[in-house]
């Protein structure tokens, strides 16, 4: 008992420095900024073990002083993930009301995409999360535009001069429209993936960016999330497989319909597949 009573605060001190490294490596761990970071703490450990061992004092001095330095760097280096950390704190996660209107948001969103699907209207949607999009929405055109059903019809109609590039989506607004994504350099087994597959898959390989496909042949809808494609989602899954990566705690407990393990790998039959065109 004596122990615990003199040493309780070091264990409150463990369990909260364990809390905020893991909370860390989550937000880092799928950004750009992971492998950043690892370099970083190697080199860091490598001096100053060869410092230590060898007596490097100079070594030693200039990392000593460069501390201060290093983490204004850090942050200046970190911003796109810090913001997105930050961003959670007042996020769905922590307040009710704030989910449910994401909630509202992503079932107008999913009724969007359902009746671009059912016209054949191609689209390719990205959304915005932890890593910026600017450099993207750069190659297009910035509207800064409530998201509604009507303006995102209208900037994929055929007729108009954005529907050829994507849109991005940050904070629940349309940010850009006719913008030019990175296509994946990756192979693809099925050489039908038109440009639009190939440029979703691109975005969302090097960003957390989700991508959304909407196929001007069939109508298929696809989704892009880490690099991986999940192709001919049917539309009353669609919205379950939104809420899924964007709401994920309200979900976690349910299996969506029509669950199956590989279904990002899945390609429909071959007559239903996109044309190179698309």
């Amino acid at each position: 008992m004596n122990f615990l009573q003199q040493h309780w605060r070091d264990a409150v001190e463990i369990l909260i420095l364990w809390l905020c490294l893991y909370q860390g490596y989550r937000v880092f761990r799928s950004t750009r900024g992971a492998s950043i970071l690892v370099g970083l703490a190697f080199v860091l450990i490598a001096l100053t073990l060869i410092s230590y061992l060898l007596n490097l004092n100079v070594i030693w001095w200039i990392i000593t002083r460069m501390a201060a330095l290093l983490t204004v760097t850090l942050v200046i280096i970190f911003q796109p993930e810090l913001r997105h950390a930050l961003a959670r704190l007042g996020s769905a996660n922590w307040f009710s009301f704030n989910r449910s209107q994401k909630q509202a948001f992503f079932e107008v969103f999913s009724d969007t995409v359902i009746c671009l699907s059912q016209k054949r209207t191609g689209a390719l949607i990205a959304f915005e999360r932890g890593i910026s999009l600017g450099e993207h929405a750069e190659t297009g055109v910035r509207l800064d535009a409530i998201f509604s059903k009507e303006l995102v019809q209208t900037i994929f109609n055929p007729k108009t001069a954005l529907h050829d590039g994507g849109m991005i989506i940050s904070n629940e607004t349309i940010h850009s429209a006719g913008c030019v994504f990175p296509v994946t350099q990756r192979h693809l087994s099925d050489r039908s993936l038109g440009l639009r597959h190939r440029a979703a898959i691109g975005v969302s390989e090097e960003t957390d960016a989700v991508a959304i496909v909407v196929s001007e042949e069939t109508g298929n809808i696809s989704i892009c999330a880490d690099g991986k494609m999940e192709r001919a989602i049917s539309p009353q899954d669609f919205l379950d497989r939104l809420l899924l990566l964007f709401l994920p705690n309200d979900q976690e407990t349910e299996e969506p319909r029509d669950e199956q393990p590989d279904r990002e790998d899945r390609i429909p039959p071959a007559s239903d597949r996109d044309l190179v065109s698309d």
